[in-house]
């Protein structure tokens, strides 16, 4: 049987110009993930990463972990099938119309900027977010020049299907992307719904791995949102 570890990047940086960097707790949380694994014996035969540099960065420190413990740590590889989908994208354009059409978006929004603390932020965005992205994603949001839901999905199965049938029997192999792209693996193991699809994807917390099991056509779901390297409450996150 072979294994396939879908980890999710680490923090990256909410509210900040450029949210395609890892937050230092979530270069932390890559760090935990590495000693974790290391100290456990861990051992891949293949690593591969997304393009966005949330997700290289945080396979490159938990490797760091693994080249500290001396036990070997395959060179990255990247996959840029396994980007996220373009979620900032979806709301920069669709959110002007929706705030002068809307008012339950228009009160949503007027929650997310009178928060007043880091967690009210990331509640109250997440809440805007999820309504924006679930319309999106239901076809009820057409956002040019943006990947749609539905060609998300088919890039991330394909890769599946290529990754798991391409030379890959018996081995133990670690993608590290983002939520969207391990909500599809689940969905492809479990014949979920969009919507359930989605609402795995909120779930997915920041650093946290999710094991598969494949061999020919089968793909099975062994274990979802593992965090047993992140004993600090205050380590867990999703946003």
């Amino acid at each position: 049987m072979s294994h396939l570890v879908l980890v999710r990047h680490g923090q990256a940086s909410f509210l900040e110009k450029n949210y395609d960097q890892l937050s230092a707790k979530g270069e932390e949380q890559g760090r935990f993930l590495g000693a974790y694994w290391a100290s456990h014996k861990v051992v891949f035969d293949r690593v591969y990463t997304g393009p966005k540099v949330r997700q290289r960065e945080t396979a490159r420190i938990t490797g760091e972990a693994y080249q500290r413990a001396g036990i070997s740590w395959p060179e990255p590889q990247l996959l840029k099938e396994f980007d996220e989908f373009h979620a900032e994208l979806v709301i920069e354009q669709a959110l002007p119309g929706l705030l002068a059409t809307d008012e339950r978006i228009r009160k949503m929004y007027a929650d997310f900027q009178a928060a007043a603390t880091r967690p009210a932020q990331f509640k109250t965005f997440q809440r805007l977010f999820e309504v924006v992205v679930g319309r999106w994603a239901a076809g009820e949001l057409v956002v040019p020049g943006v990947e749609p839901w539905n060609d998300f999905v088919q890039r991330i199965r394909g890769a599946l299907r290529d990754l798991t049938g391409n030379g890959s029997s018996g081995k133990h192999i670690a993608i590290f992307t983002s939520g969207g792209p391990v909500a599809v693996a689940m969905q492809h193991a479990l014949d979920l719904s969009t919507p359930n699809t989605l609402k795995t994807a909120w779930m997915v917390r920041n650093c946290a791995y999710s094991d598969f099991l494949f061999s020919g056509e089968r793909f099975t779901l062994s274990s979802f949102n593992a965090i047993p390297h992140l004993t600090d409450p205050e380590f867990i996150t999703q946003r």
